[in-house]
């Protein structure tokens, strides 16, 4: 049941908390605020009590499972850059069938061919494969291609102009395709690459292809995934089709690591040296390196010390009752440490592939440094199941507005408008 939105102040005095608690629990990606007519920050009600209550442990409900529709569609994709499958696997159990995918990584695409023999997969630089064969016959294209620098030499890039990266071979396989809708996927990142201009190029050579653009920051937090993890998409409709752009609905709540690790299975992991353990065996859970007595501090930090910026990735422990952090392609890196909640080890394959939302019988092939890799840089299951199932909204009209919004070109969140850009940027 939806509440009344209340402000900052507000929430304080009906939860018996302080203004502080309730800004700590935003700054964490606990709860979501909203912008009143007058600028104004306001909380829901309900959302705040969810949150309090796994703080003090009350009754948890385990919102954690792995979303999958039980009716298949009729729409087909073509994915370039499919890594270990996350967004593939999302999207199928959305309802697409898949035409195509293309990985270049020989343990990814061996993971992809493990786990579905009878998928259509090729291990092959996605620059090198004829994608003519499918003209016309592919809903959705899909891409999370890596972020390259373009050579902005002029003042507006063209669709030759982008040959070389990674991009480019995503619009060339929309431009010999035709989908009527092509995805892009990247980290948030792109948006201030090169301020703004990267993508702005982007936006400009889909548009040189015959589509319009509507870009937005996901927060996988909020959309079923345990994890603290925002992806920007990048969605093109087809100039001569009329529909409109839509995209998951948030959630009004988040699902924590202890619910999503029940039961995990056990599987191999990385250790820590022994040095290393025994510092982070003084860190509290949600804890990092200022939890240290500040002699340890200055012998485990070295002369990051002394230097700016928070660092609060460093001899980081993960806490129960929140969201993972996002996942890197390695738990144990010293900038962005992944430490269990509980015992001081950095988390297991299993943990990490749950916490991506893989379902466990998912299977990874590769040294374990690799199938880290492969799970640390996938879409997130549930967040591709979310996006999916818009797709198919798009495609065949059945709009959900419970679970869905439709996005106007204006409020996308990137503009190529330089000022409007900086305004979102300040937002």
């Amino acid at each position: 049941m939806k509440t009344q939105p209340i402000s900052i102040s507000e929430a304080a005095t009906a939860l018996s908390v302080s203004v502080d608690t309730i800004r700590r629990w935003e700054k964490k990606g606990l709860i979501k605020a909203h912008r009143g007519q007058k600028n104004e920050r306001l909380f829901d009600l309900n959302e705040l009590k969810r949150v309090e209550d796994k703080y003090r442990g009350g009754k948890n409900t385990n919102k954690f499972k792995i979303l999958k529709s039980s009716k298949k569609t009729k729409f087909s994709t073509v994915e370039l850059f499919a890594g270990a499958g996350g967004l593939a696997l999302g999207l199928e159990n959305a309802g697409f069938q898949h035409k195509l995918l293309v990985e270049i990584d020989k343990n990814a695409a061996q993971t992809l061919k493990t786990n579905r023999p009878k998928w259509n997969i090729i291990c092959a630089d996605a620059q090198t494969v004829d994608y003519k064969k499918y003209k016309n016959q592919v809903s959705v294209v899909t891409g999370g291609f890596p972020c390259q620098a373009f050579s902005f030499a002029g003042k507006k890039l063209g669709f030759e102009d982008a040959r070389g990266t990674l991009f480019y071979s995503l619009a060339s396989a929309v431009k010999q395709i035709n989908p009527k809708i092509a995805v892009g996927e990247n980290v948030r990142g792109l948006l201030r690459h090169e301020n703004g201009r990267t993508l702005a190029a982007m936006i400009d050579i889909m548009e040189e292809l015959g589509y319009k653009v509507v870009v937005k920051v996901l927060r996988a937090q909020y959309l079923d995934v345990p994890q603290k993890r925002e992806r920007l998409i990048i969605l093109c409709i087809r100039n001569d089709l009329k529909m409109p752009f839509i995209f998951p609905r948030e959630k009004d709540y988040t699902v924590s690591i202890r619910e999503a690790l029940v039961d995990v299975p056990a599987s191999d992991g990385q250790i820590y040296p022994l040095k290393k353990k025994k510092i982070l065996e003084k860190i509290p859970p949600g804890g990092y390196w200022k939890d240290l007595p500040e002699k340890l501090q200055k012998e485990y930090m070295g002369a990051s010390y002394f230097m700016g910026g928070g660092k609060t990735g460093m001899a980081r422990r993960l806490s129960w009752d929140e969201p993972s952090l996002t996942l890197t392609c390695s738990p144990a890196q010293k900038q962005t440490e992944r430490c269990h909640p509980e015992e001081t080890r950095p988390l297991t394959v299993r943990e990490y592939a749950r916490i991506q939302s893989f379902p466990d019988a998912w299977h990874f092939d590769g040294a374990v440094t690799s199938q880290y890799k492969q799970i640390g840089n996938a879409v997130p299951v549930n967040l591709g199941f979310h996006l999916g199932k818009c797709l198919i909204a798009m495609l065949d009209g059945s709009f959900d507005p419970k679970t869905m919004q439709i996005i106007e070109p204006k409020d996308s969140d990137f503009q190529k408008n330089p000022k409007r850009q900086l305004d979102l940027f300040e937002e």
